[in-house]
Protein backbone atom coordinates (compact mmCIF):
# COMPACT_ATOMS: atom_id res chain seq x y z
CA UNK A 1 0.00 0.00 0.00
CA UNK A 2 1.18 3.54 -0.70
CA UNK A 3 0.83 6.26 2.16
CA UNK A 4 1.09 9.72 1.64
CA UNK A 5 1.97 11.74 4.32
CA UNK A 6 0.27 14.96 3.92
CA UNK A 7 0.14 18.87 5.30
CA UNK A 8 -2.58 20.45 5.04
CA UNK A 9 -2.42 23.53 2.73
CA UNK A 10 0.73 22.00 0.99
CA UNK A 11 1.97 20.75 -2.08
CA UNK A 12 1.26 17.27 -1.05
CA UNK A 13 -2.13 17.74 -2.32
CA UNK A 14 -0.32 17.22 -6.21
CA UNK A 15 0.61 13.87 -5.03
CA UNK A 16 -3.23 12.30 -4.13
CA UNK A 17 -3.63 13.76 -7.63
CA UNK A 18 -1.62 12.06 -9.69
CA UNK A 19 -2.17 8.78 -7.28
CA UNK A 20 -6.36 10.05 -8.09
CA UNK A 21 -5.34 10.03 -12.04
CA UNK A 22 -3.43 6.96 -12.08
CA UNK A 23 -6.44 5.56 -9.97
CA UNK A 24 -3.72 3.58 -7.30
CA UNK A 25 -5.25 2.79 -4.20
CA UNK A 26 -3.11 4.60 -0.83
CA UNK A 27 -3.54 5.34 2.48
CA UNK A 28 -3.56 9.29 3.42
CA UNK A 29 -1.37 10.43 7.21
CA UNK A 30 -2.70 13.78 7.83
CA UNK A 31 -0.92 16.48 9.73
CA UNK A 32 -1.94 20.36 10.58
CA UNK A 33 0.09 23.12 10.29
CA UNK A 34 0.67 25.18 12.77
CA UNK A 35 -1.93 28.12 13.14
CA UNK A 36 1.08 31.00 14.19
CA UNK A 37 3.83 29.74 12.39
CA UNK A 38 2.34 27.48 9.55
CA UNK A 39 4.62 25.29 9.85
CA UNK A 40 4.85 21.42 10.08
CA UNK A 41 4.49 19.92 13.18
CA UNK A 42 7.40 17.93 14.58
CA UNK A 43 5.84 14.13 13.96
CA UNK A 44 6.57 14.62 10.18
CA UNK A 45 10.83 14.56 11.25
CA UNK A 46 9.90 10.89 12.10
CA UNK A 47 9.22 10.29 8.32
CA UNK A 48 11.72 12.05 6.66
CA UNK A 49 14.98 13.86 8.59
CA UNK A 50 13.41 17.47 7.36
CA UNK A 51 10.37 17.67 8.34
CA UNK A 52 9.01 18.56 5.09
CA UNK A 53 5.14 17.52 3.11
CA UNK A 54 4.99 15.69 0.77
CA UNK A 55 6.56 12.21 1.92
CA UNK A 56 5.40 8.91 0.05
CA UNK A 57 5.98 5.27 1.19
CA UNK A 58 5.97 2.77 -1.06
CA UNK A 59 6.90 -0.41 0.42
CA UNK A 60 10.46 0.29 2.10
CA UNK A 61 10.90 3.14 -0.46
CA UNK A 62 10.66 6.33 1.07
CA UNK A 63 10.85 9.38 -1.16
CA UNK A 64 10.47 13.21 -0.49
CA UNK A 65 10.00 16.24 -2.94
CA UNK A 66 7.05 16.69 -5.40
CA UNK A 67 8.96 16.57 -8.51
CA UNK A 68 10.53 13.40 -7.33
CA UNK A 69 7.36 11.88 -6.17
CA UNK A 70 5.99 12.61 -9.63
CA UNK A 71 8.39 11.57 -11.29
CA UNK A 72 8.67 8.18 -9.53
CA UNK A 73 5.51 7.40 -9.84
CA UNK A 74 5.07 8.30 -13.30
CA UNK A 75 7.68 5.87 -14.00
CA UNK A 76 6.41 3.29 -11.85
CA UNK A 77 2.85 2.95 -12.54
CA UNK A 78 2.28 5.04 -15.94
CA UNK A 79 3.47 2.25 -18.06
CA UNK A 80 0.77 3.27 -20.98
CA UNK A 81 2.51 6.99 -20.19
CA UNK A 82 -0.92 8.44 -20.04
CA UNK A 83 0.53 11.37 -17.49
CA UNK A 84 4.21 11.14 -19.22
CA UNK A 85 6.28 11.48 -22.05
CA UNK A 86 7.31 8.37 -23.61
CA UNK A 87 10.86 7.26 -22.84
CA UNK A 88 12.48 7.77 -25.71
CA UNK A 89 13.57 9.57 -28.02
CA UNK A 90 15.82 11.50 -25.27
CA UNK A 91 15.43 15.04 -26.68
CA UNK A 92 11.31 14.71 -27.72
CA UNK A 93 9.90 18.27 -27.38
CA UNK A 94 7.50 16.80 -24.73
CA UNK A 95 9.60 14.88 -22.80
CA UNK A 96 11.84 18.61 -22.40
CA UNK A 97 9.25 20.65 -21.70
CA UNK A 98 7.98 18.07 -19.02
CA UNK A 99 11.48 18.01 -17.55
CA UNK A 100 11.82 21.71 -17.85
CA UNK A 101 8.46 22.88 -16.41
CA UNK A 102 9.19 19.92 -13.30
CA UNK A 103 11.67 21.45 -12.30
CA UNK A 104 10.88 25.27 -13.11
CA UNK A 105 7.74 24.70 -10.79
CA UNK A 106 9.85 25.11 -7.25
CA UNK A 107 13.11 26.58 -8.73
CA UNK A 108 12.57 29.60 -10.44
CA UNK A 109 8.01 30.35 -9.53
CA UNK A 110 7.90 29.43 -6.03
CA UNK A 111 10.83 31.43 -4.18
CA UNK A 112 9.39 35.17 -5.72
CA UNK A 113 5.77 33.83 -4.47
CA UNK A 114 7.21 32.75 -0.74
CA UNK A 115 8.81 35.70 -0.27
CA UNK A 116 5.47 37.67 -1.05
CA UNK A 117 4.01 35.63 1.61
CA UNK A 118 7.04 36.04 3.42
CA UNK A 119 7.12 39.85 3.26
CA UNK A 120 3.28 40.13 3.52
CA UNK A 121 3.48 38.13 6.96
CA UNK A 122 6.13 40.47 8.04
CA UNK A 123 4.11 43.37 7.35
CA UNK A 124 1.10 42.04 9.72
CA UNK A 125 3.59 40.24 12.60
CA UNK A 126 3.21 41.21 16.16
CA UNK A 127 5.94 43.54 17.31
CA UNK A 128 6.62 46.88 19.54
CA UNK A 129 5.19 49.72 17.79
CA UNK A 130 7.97 51.74 17.45
CA UNK A 131 9.63 48.63 15.04
CA UNK A 132 6.25 48.35 12.94
CA UNK A 133 7.15 51.51 10.40
CA UNK A 134 10.75 49.57 9.83
CA UNK A 135 9.51 46.67 9.50
CA UNK A 136 6.76 47.76 6.71
CA UNK A 137 9.21 50.49 5.18
CA UNK A 138 12.32 47.47 4.75
CA UNK A 139 8.86 44.92 3.16
CA UNK A 140 7.40 47.46 1.19
CA UNK A 141 11.41 48.27 -0.71
CA UNK A 142 11.67 44.51 -1.08
CA UNK A 143 8.27 43.82 -2.87
CA UNK A 144 8.61 47.20 -4.58
CA UNK A 145 12.48 46.85 -5.86
CA UNK A 146 13.28 43.47 -6.37
CA UNK A 147 10.17 40.37 -5.74
CA UNK A 148 7.62 42.56 -7.22
CA UNK A 149 9.47 42.83 -10.62
CA UNK A 150 10.50 39.38 -10.12
CA UNK A 151 6.43 38.05 -9.46
CA UNK A 152 5.55 40.17 -12.58
CA UNK A 153 8.57 38.51 -15.07
CA UNK A 154 7.56 34.86 -13.83
CA UNK A 155 3.75 35.61 -13.84
CA UNK A 156 3.60 37.10 -17.61
CA UNK A 157 5.75 34.17 -18.45
CA UNK A 158 3.53 31.68 -17.28
CA UNK A 159 1.04 33.87 -19.00
CA UNK A 160 2.30 33.40 -22.44
CA UNK A 161 3.19 30.06 -22.56
CA UNK A 162 -0.52 28.83 -21.64
CA UNK A 163 -1.07 31.02 -24.03
CA UNK A 164 0.89 28.93 -26.68
CA UNK A 165 0.17 25.68 -25.22
CA UNK A 166 -3.15 23.89 -23.46
CA UNK A 167 -1.10 22.60 -21.11
CA UNK A 168 2.51 23.03 -20.12
CA UNK A 169 4.41 20.22 -21.82
CA UNK A 170 2.78 20.61 -24.85
CA UNK A 171 -0.86 19.69 -26.12
CA UNK A 172 -2.13 16.79 -23.47
CA UNK A 173 -2.56 16.78 -19.57
CA UNK A 174 0.59 15.29 -17.87
CA UNK A 175 2.72 15.54 -14.43
CA UNK A 176 4.23 18.70 -15.54
CA UNK A 177 0.37 20.34 -15.04
CA UNK A 178 0.07 18.90 -11.65
CA UNK A 179 3.88 19.98 -10.64
CA UNK A 180 2.52 23.78 -12.06
CA UNK A 181 -0.46 23.68 -10.08
CA UNK A 182 0.21 24.50 -7.27
CA UNK A 183 2.62 27.84 -8.26
CA UNK A 184 -0.32 28.68 -10.43
CA UNK A 185 -3.26 28.32 -7.69
CA UNK A 186 -0.63 30.45 -5.51
CA UNK A 187 0.36 33.06 -8.23
CA UNK A 188 -3.26 33.41 -8.80
CA UNK A 189 -4.65 33.45 -5.44
CA UNK A 190 -1.94 35.69 -4.24
CA UNK A 191 -0.91 38.24 -7.04
CA UNK A 192 -4.29 37.96 -9.05
CA UNK A 193 -4.06 40.27 -12.06
CA UNK A 194 -5.68 39.75 -15.98
CA UNK A 195 -4.14 36.20 -16.66
CA UNK A 196 -7.10 34.76 -18.20
CA UNK A 197 -4.87 32.50 -19.48
CA UNK A 198 -3.61 31.16 -16.15
CA UNK A 199 -7.68 31.53 -15.13
CA UNK A 200 -8.57 29.01 -17.81
CA UNK A 201 -6.15 26.55 -16.70
CA UNK A 202 -6.92 26.11 -13.29
CA UNK A 203 -10.38 25.82 -14.60
CA UNK A 204 -9.54 23.22 -16.58
CA UNK A 205 -7.77 21.45 -13.61
CA UNK A 206 -10.38 22.24 -11.24
CA UNK A 207 -12.82 20.62 -13.57
CA UNK A 208 -10.68 17.43 -13.85
CA UNK A 209 -12.73 14.22 -11.52
CA UNK A 210 -9.20 13.32 -10.64
CA UNK A 211 -8.50 16.62 -9.24
CA UNK A 212 -11.80 16.99 -7.07
CA UNK A 213 -11.10 13.08 -5.63
CA UNK A 214 -8.21 14.51 -4.17
CA UNK A 215 -9.42 17.50 -2.44
CA UNK A 216 -11.83 15.02 -0.74
CA UNK A 217 -9.17 12.86 0.52
CA UNK A 218 -6.43 15.70 1.08
CA UNK A 219 -9.15 18.48 2.46
CA UNK A 220 -9.95 21.68 2.26
CA UNK A 221 -7.06 23.49 -0.27
CA UNK A 222 -5.94 27.18 0.33
CA UNK A 223 -2.90 28.88 -0.83
CA UNK A 224 -3.64 32.21 0.39
CA UNK A 225 -1.32 31.62 3.79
Amino acid sequence: MIRVHHLNNSRSQRVLWLLEELELPYEVVRYQRDAQTLLAPPELRRIHPLGKSPVLEDGERVLAESAAILEYLAERYDGEHRYSPPPAPLDAPERLRCRYWLHYAEGSAMPPLLLSLVFARLKRAPMPFFAKPVARGIADKAMASFVGPQLKLHLDYIEAELGRHAWFAGERFGIADIQMSFPVEAAVARAGGDRPHMQAFLERIHARPAYQRALERGGPFDVLG
